[in-house]
Order: structure tokens, then sequence, then C-alpha cells
């Protein structure tokens, strides 16, 4: 019988959003030489790396899995070579992760191609252009903001995830609309629209996904894991109407909804202590990972491509 992800929550996450590797990755930037980064690599091959922003994320996800049930993957999809490719797989091991066994290392080549055949259900990457390719191909992704805080250790038997709405949980429709007209014309096109789902944003795919994981353990699982999840948005009433109708058209519930009216989503992520936050604006992002892992979402009006993104 083929080996098969079909059933499976697929993970797809580069080294550095994995491990910390900024030390290595600092004199890859200096030296502008794949030689010298390899070169630090090979002589750290005995010395695990210490766990990254997206480490508590991805350690909490494989906990689903049992001896008679595998339904997380995760694989390790990266621009290293195969030579620091064997020190993440060390890193694994010595950090318990020894059920991530599959890896794709390009050594420096466009990496996100592989997320097809993977069928992944999310990307993970520190690599901004990588990220931008991804979603642009249909794949939620996001950039691992590698300076965010670590996630703490208060929930070991759940994983928390919060989401913002448009451009990542729901199409940036409505932000068009706040972004050329004003407050006062988003809210009216927001209630006009209430009864109206949103298009799906490109993260709708994710937390389907963890929708079914969650109902998956809940009728089988042993494991004593679940999800919660959060919509963190800037939206407040009467335009929250449109963002719980929509999750309710997807047959889909969240934990949390915090409606914050533009108010800074930092401190509010920091009570609810997420192993993961996904934001499309910089600004939102930025204040997130002061108190949470933070990942930034390349879609929408708010990211504009750039020249080089065609």
């Amino acid at each position: 019988m083929a080996v098969t992800l079909d059933d499976k929550l697929v993970v797809a996450i580069s080294s550095r959003a994995l491990f910390n590797f900024e030390e290595e990755n600092r004199v890859f930037e200096h030296e502008r030489d794949d030689r010298a980064y390899v070169d630090l690599q090979r002589q750290r091959l005995d010395v695990p790396a210490a766990p990254g922003v997206a480490f508590s994320l991805v350690r909490k996800l494989l906990a689903f899995n049992t001896s008679e049930h595998q339904r997380v993957e995760v694989v390790l999809l990266s621009r290293n070579d195969p030579v620091s490719g064997m020190r993440v797989f060390r890193s694994c091991n010595a950090h318990g992760l020894p059920t991530i066994q599959r890896g794709v290392f390009t050594q420096g080549r466009d990496p996100f191609r592989y997320l097809r055949p993977l069928g992944a259900h999310l990307f993970l990457s520190a690599n901004e252009a990588d990220v931008r390719e991804a979603l642009h191909l249909g794949y939620p992704a996001a950039r691992v903001i590698t300076e965010s805080v670590q996630a703490g250790d208060a929930n070991p038997q759940e994983v928390r995830i919060a989401f913002d709405g448009d451009a990542v949980l729901f199409s940036d429709e409505a932000e068009r609309v706040y972004q050329a007209e004003g407050l006062a014309a988003f809210q009216q096109h927001e209630t006009d629209k209430a009864a109206l789902p949103l298009p799906d944003g490109p993260f709708k795919p994710l937390l389907a996904a963890l929708h079914r994981l969650q109902s998956a353990g809940e009728a089988g699982g042993t494991t004593g894991m679940r999800i919660r999840t959060a919509l963190v948005t800037a939206r407040s009433a009467p335009a929250h109407e449109r963002a719980i109708r929509t999750l309710m058209d997807w047959n889909i519930d969240v934990d949390e909804a915090m409606f914050l009216g533009g108010l800074p989503k930092g401190e509010f992520l920091r009570e609810f202590e997420p192993d993961f936050f996904f934001d499309d604006q910089t600004g939102h992002v930025t204040s997130a990972a002061r108190h949470v892992p933070a990942g930034h979402v390349s879609s929408g009006i708010s990211n504009p491509l750039r020249p080089a993104d065609g």
C-alpha cells in the first residue's frame, strides 16, 4: 500500500522557524558565503540547536499522534544544504521530536514548489519571498518573526492558535473598503452585507484542517490534547456580525473572539497565550511579537506586490 499524507494535517516548516539558527544566519548574511555557513553547521553537528519561535506549535501538534493514529505530519522544508539538514534532524531527536522524519533541503533554491506534493496545510518560514510565493500558490503561509517571544508552558494540553480576520481567515474585501473610503464606509458596508458570508481568506484551509483534527481527536484519541482557537480582529460592532456569520456558514467554531476596534493586539494576545498568532499587518505583528510567537501573512491590500514579486 502506497504511503500517503492525505489523511493528515501537514505542516511544512523551515529550519529557522523550528530552531534558533540566528547566529548561523548572521554568519551567512555577513560573509555572503554559503561555504562559511555550511562549515559552521558542520562544526556544530553534535550541538543541538535551541528551540525556535514555532517549536512549541510543532511539538504540541505532534502530540496528537499516537501509535494507532498518525494525524499530524511535520516536514522540514528548507533552503539549507543537506549537511545543515543533518544537524536539524539531530536537533529534532535531541528535543524529543523523533517523529519528524521527512525533509527537503534545497541548498539555496526555492523550496516552496514542494508544497504541492506535500499537500501542506501550513508553511512557516523566515524567508519573506518564499512565504509570498507560497501564498500566491494558494497555501496558508506566514513569515515567522524570529525575534518573537517564545510561547509559554502554561497550557501543555492545548494547542492555542490566534488568527486575524480580514486578509487572513477572510478575504480582504472589507479591508479594501476601509482603506479606500474610511471607517464609516467600512461599517456601513459590513452592516449592509452582514448576512452575506465573507469570501475565504488564505488561512481558511488551515482553520478547517484544525477543526478536523480536533474532531478526530475527540472521536478516537487518547492523547488528551485539544485545540483552542481565537479570532483577534480590529473589527468592532456592528462589523463583528459578518465575521461571526461567516464562521457559522463554514460550520467552524472558534473558542474566543476579540473585537478590539483598533486597540493594540499584543496585550490581549499575551493573556490568550497562543502558541502562534497570524496577522497580515506588520504593525499588529510587531505588537504581538513582543508578547507571543507571531507570523506575518503577506496577503491582501496591506501587502502590495513589490516590483521583484512580479
